[in-house]
């Protein structure tokens, strides 16, 4: 079993209140658009990262990470890029890389917006964790923990950020 902590759309930002949210966690993903090369190393300094770039990222991160990155945790198959849109409205490459080998479970940004949504025509939980910065278009700052127990994708919590 491994715990989870799920962002987004930092830019820039790791906000505080994060710590207390992700402190059992053993990894931290990034859904793109971190923003600046602090946030990497202010996580990776208490956590182990899984990140891409995304489309505000410049080239010192850019040279790190890539557009989309694919890994099995657990048992579980995924899939982790920036723009990818949603169930019904997935963007063009990501619905051609789910069509020929769907994973079990496909995680983006980009939006802004939070979503959990089961894909039935491909079978996948679809997560957008929203965005955890302080800079953008959202309402609410939010992001997501979880654990994937072998198969299984349990207990997701969602934290709104003040």
């Amino acid at each position: 079993m491994i715990k989870i902590g799920l962002l987004s759309d930092t830019h820039g930002f790791f906000d505080p209140q994060l710590y207390d949210f992700f402190k059992d966690v053993q990894e931290i993903w990034h859904a793109g658009d971190i923003g600046n090369y602090n946030v990497v190393e202010e996580i990776r300094n208490n956590w182990s990262l899984r990140a891409v770039y995304g489309n505000i990222d410049g080239q010192d991160i850019r040279q790190v990470y890539k557009r989309d990155i694919r890994f099995n945790c657990e048992k579980v198959d995924v899939l982790l890029t920036h723009i990818g849109g949603y169930p019904n409205k997935y963007e063009k490459r990501i619905k051609e890389i789910i069509q020929i080998n769907s994973p079990d479970l496909f995680i983006c940004g980009h939006s802004h917006i939070l979503k959990i949504i089961y894909d039935d025509k491909y079978q996948l939980l679809h997560i957008n964790p929203g965005a955890a910065g302080k800079y953008g278009i959202q309402k609410k700052r939010t992001a997501i923990r979880f654990q994937i127990n072998e198969n299984d994708i349990e207990q997701l919590e969602i934290i709104e950020l003040s």
